[in-house]
């Protein structure tokens, strides 16, 4: 009887278990439909530029399990997560890309320094970019075909974009 027991409480354990890792919480509160989305602040720093970042994106679904979290090859220089509402200095030589991390909820900031081009995975839905390169370079985003969807240089202010039909970057 006592083994029973111990198994019956076993699969009960387990049973929460994996209830928990299916069961998902909002990374956000409830997003009205056809809302805005806001648009991040900007500041000027020394050697770089300020990028706030708003709480979450707008129609954000909730965090997987199942999820993937956004990433590049070759790995960037740096990559930092930062909260809905927080800052991060994009250092002078760097393009910076911030996407939406579904597997952490809050926003995944690449800092793209090394002269390459960048295949990303997982970037989905609407981000940020700020350039602080130096030196007159022009940057692109590619898509599946490795057609140019945009050509930049840098200018030290933050844009929107939509990841969604990007495939890579190049820095340089």
């Amino acid at each position: 009887m006592r083994e029973k027991r111990s198994i019956i409480g076993f699969l009960g354990v387990l049973a929460v278990a994996l209830a928990a890792l299916f069961v998902t919480a909002p990374a956000q509160a409830a997003v009205q439909h056809g809302a805005a989305q806001a648009a991040p602040q900007q500041a000027a720093a020394k050697g770089g530029h300020v990028l706030v970042l708003p709480a979450a994106p707008a129609a954000v679904t909730p965090r997987s399990a199942a999820a993937n979290p956004p990433t590049t090859s070759p790995a960037a220089s740096r990559v930092v997560h930062v909260a809905g509402g927080s800052s991060v200095n994009c250092t002078s030589g760097s393009l910076c890309t911030a996407v939406w991390d579904p597997t952490t909820g809050d926003w995944k900031v690449f800092f793209l320094y090394n002269c390459a081009r960048y295949s990303l995975s997982y970037w989905n839905g609407g981000g940020y970019y700020v350039d602080s390169q130096t030196g007159g370079v022009t940057s692109s985003f590619y898509g599946q075909s490795g057609n140019v969807l945009k050509r930049f240089t840098p200018d030290n202010t933050v844009y929107s974009y939509d990841w969604t039909p990007v495939w890579s970057i190049r820095n340089c």
